[in-house]
């Protein structure tokens, strides 16, 4: 993974000067009467605005992050307009990716595109692309998407372990669980926005095949980092992250979608279940990175992990009839709103409070992914 690299852009569009405007009148909002906290649309937008504060006008980035955290705010705006019906953000949705598009600085072999040298970057790019479609109905993006998904299966392996996506494309190594999840979610997620796909349907059912089989779904139900990078190509024992317990959920979702088979939810079901109810992953019922417990640790990535669950958990809550997680959900909502939100609409690290450090992207857009899985 890569930090944010800085740009030349074009002209600043004129929406960009008024960010911080937006941020106090978001902040006004929220400590007022027009906001009421979990499963209201202005507290999901005031948090949003307060994201916003971190937009570099001339790359099109929000700061503080690494350069895969800014497909993940992409992809959280793109939900919003959706479930909102508004195109609030297609404006700087759009300018992030015409400026973002050009071939990385620290990658300009991958000729642009969102093409990264790691595949789990271009995924989280990928899946952002491909809401910016469902969102806008501009096919552009679900082009973009499409291309994405081509680089990716690049570099399936076809010489160890069996298969699978690798991670580093700069090495040329390491099987991990994240990429292979994202390239499930995207191929599922594409066959089910195409008419009449069997291709997109073909890989994702590849991938689950293969990713199933490997192990890294431990005893516990809970998934590891990745493989070992020898012959056996066995679990590595590494961390059980909260995102790895996440996209797998809306990985499986889509292909339930896609297939009209509810044992995918089944299999989800199992995972959601090992994390809701793990003491470390959720001590009293509020998800924690136990594997890094404070923001230093966790930067520059792992702090945006929480929401990247919370949102695939709320996928599967909203496919299951009974919706078993709905309180789970409500409760980290509630907790974070109440104990670790300062006066301005930014969130801290732990949902349990307090407000105690410095702002990132990483902690922002994990605080709107669960806000937005209260909608």
């Amino acid at each position: 993974m890569r930090h944010n690299k800085v740009r030349s852009g074009s002209a600043v569009p004129k929406w960009q000067w008024s960010c911080l405007l937006s941020v106090l009148a978001s902040s006004v909002a929220v400590n007022g009467a027009a906001a009421a906290g979990p499963g209201d649309v202005d507290s999901v937008r005031a948090a949003i605005e307060s994201m916003n504060a971190f937009y570099n006008e001339t790359t099109g980035l929000w700061d503080t992050g690494p350069w895969w955290h800014s497909g993940v705010v992409l992809r959280a705006i793109a939900e919003y307009m959706l479930i909102t019906e508004s195109d609030e953000y297609a404006e700087m949705a759009a300018y992030t990716v015409d400026t973002q598009r050009a071939p990385l600085d620290w990658w300009p072999e991958g000729e642009g595109d969102f093409r990264a040298d790691s595949t789990d970057d271009t995924g989280w790019w990928a899946l952002a692309l491909a809401s910016m479609y469902e969102a806008t109905g501009n096919s552009s993006y679900l082009d973009l998407a499409k291309e994405d998904e081509a680089y990716m299966y690049d570099y399936w392996n076809t010489t160890t372990c069996g298969g699978g996506l690798i991670w580093s494309i700069r090495n040329l190594n390491y099987h991990n669980a994240i990429s292979n999840e994202l390239y499930l979610e995207l191929t599922a997620t594409l066959h089910n926005l195409i008419p009449g796909d069997t291709y997109y349907l073909e890989r994702a059912l590849k991938e689950w095949d293969w990713f199933n089989s490997t192990g890294m779904i431990n005893s516990e139900s809970l998934i590891n980092d990745g493989l070992t990078e020898d012959s056996s190509c066995v679990n590595n024992g590494q961390p059980v992250w909260s995102y790895n317990q996440g996209v797998i959920l809306a990985g499986l979702v889509q292909l339930s979608i896609a297939t009209d088979d509810t044992s995918y939810l089944d299999f989800a079901r199992t995972i959601a279940d090992a994390v809701v109810s793990d003491d470390s992953l959720s001590p009293d019922g509020i998800l924690t990175e136990f594997a890094c417990a404070t923001p230093d640790e966790c930067e520059p990535n792992g702090t945006a992990f929480k929401g990247i669950f919370m949102r695939g958990l709320a996928k599967l809550d909203a496919a299951l009839d009974d919706h078993p997680y709905a309180q789970y959900i409500q409760d980290n909502a509630r907790s974070m709103y109440d104990n670790a939100r300062n006066s301005t609409d930014f969130y801290g690290f732990a949902w349990q409070g307090p407000f105690n450090d410095n702002g990132t992207i990483g902690k922002q857009v994990s605080a709107v992914d669960l806000l937005l899985s209260t909608l």
